[in-house]
């Protein structure tokens, strides 16, 4: 199977990673219009398996180093399996209630504190001494990245219409979606070896881990977004019918689509963890924050109605964000 090499190649992927999970919205954004959420949805978590499958299939399959996937999975220890069915039942709630938390309190309330939250939780809760070489850096840098964070927050106040009609309730499910998202990463990682070459018994590549969150995703649904269908916090509901009576093929490979961006970010960014570690990994893929704002600024022009003022406050996030990017990505060198 594919490993990487070299903590350059790693930090490559991870920056990949950052563009995928900061991107991948965008087909919601494509499809809001005629597609409700909870539809899309649906197709954005069988991108995710879907996308998993092809590369464990291809780059997971190939080479002489490692575990092929099809005789890894068939190795794998049950409790292995579920660590990684349960990391994505906990990723794909954190997902939902970040989306609702947004919806009640705004993204200047859901942003800092869900992903902000999850930066710190997920470095802490993966952190190896044995995988960095300078701890001290490494943390200075994640409070840089949860600055901008903070900033992108403040800059978003500033938009008009940006709701906050129910600050304390949004408040509330972004500290639950920040806890989530800031655990289902480790849950994955106890189920993977972390000697990619010579993986231990019992236990899986990240191929195999990424084909096995996927379906946790994709399974979970039943239990978080059917209720949501029918009783949703803004909006109308949405039957599940209409996922068929309603969706054009396009609509379905637009949300797909989006599944498998995610995905191929998740992929990425659990391979370069055998180098990098999984805490500068998943720090590194956090970023994807600020690659969601670079759409905001200069796609979207989500911030053109703000007042005087804001462009100095999107410099100071960029500058704060890069800034703490290099320290992360300086601590293991």
């Amino acid at each position: 199977m594919f490993i990487v090499e070299s903590y350059a190649v790693a930090v490559a992927l991870c920056f990949v990673t950052m563009l995928c999970w900061g991107s991948w919205a965008n087909t919601q954004k494509l499809a809001s219009k005629e597609w409700k959420f909870q539809l899309f949805y649906w197709d954005y978590s069988i991108g995710v398996p879907l996308l998993a499958l092809a590369l464990a299939l291809t780059l997971g399959s190939s080479g002489d180093e490692g575990r092929a996937f099809l005789p890894d999975i068939s190795q794998a220890s049950g409790d292995a399996l579920q660590m990684a069915l349960l990391g994505g039942a906990v990723f794909n709630l954190a997902n939902i209630l970040l989306v609702i938390a947004i919806e009640i309190a705004g993204m200047a309330v859901a942003f800092p504190v869900g992903i902000g939250l999850a930066l710190v939780i997920g470095v802490l809760a993966n952190y190896d001494p044995a995988q960095v070489s300078n701890a001290t850096m490494l943390f200075l840098g994640v409070a840089l990245v949860v600055v901008a964070i903070i900033i992108d927050a403040l800059i978003y106040r500033r938009v008009p219409g940006d709701g906050n009609q129910g600050i304390g309730k949004g408040l509330i499910i972004s500290i639950i979606a920040g806890i989530a998202m800031g655990f289902f990463y480790r849950f994955v990682a106890q189920s993977m070896s972390f000697n990619f070459a010579d993986p231990d018994p019992g236990l899986m590549t990240p191929y195999s881990a990424a084909v096995v969150f996927g379906i946790g995703l994709l399974l979970s649904n039943l239990i978080f977004l059917i209720p949501l269908m029918y009783k949703p916090i803004t909006g109308e509901p949405a039957k599940l019918g209409e996922y068929f009576s309603l969706g054009s093929p396009r609509l379905h490979l637009v949300g797909i689509l989006g599944g498998a961006i995610w995905a191929t970010g998740f992929c990425f960014n659990i391979i370069a963890a055998g180098k990098a570690g999984y805490a500068v990994s998943y720090g590194l893929g956090q970023g994807a924050t600020m690659v969601a704002a670079f759409w905001g600024v200069f796609i979207w022009k989500e911030f053109k109605d703000t007042p005087p003022g804001t462009g100095t406050l999107i410099g100071a996030m960029f500058a704060c964000f890069f800034l703490g990017l290099g320290m992360i990505i300086y601590s293991n060198l």
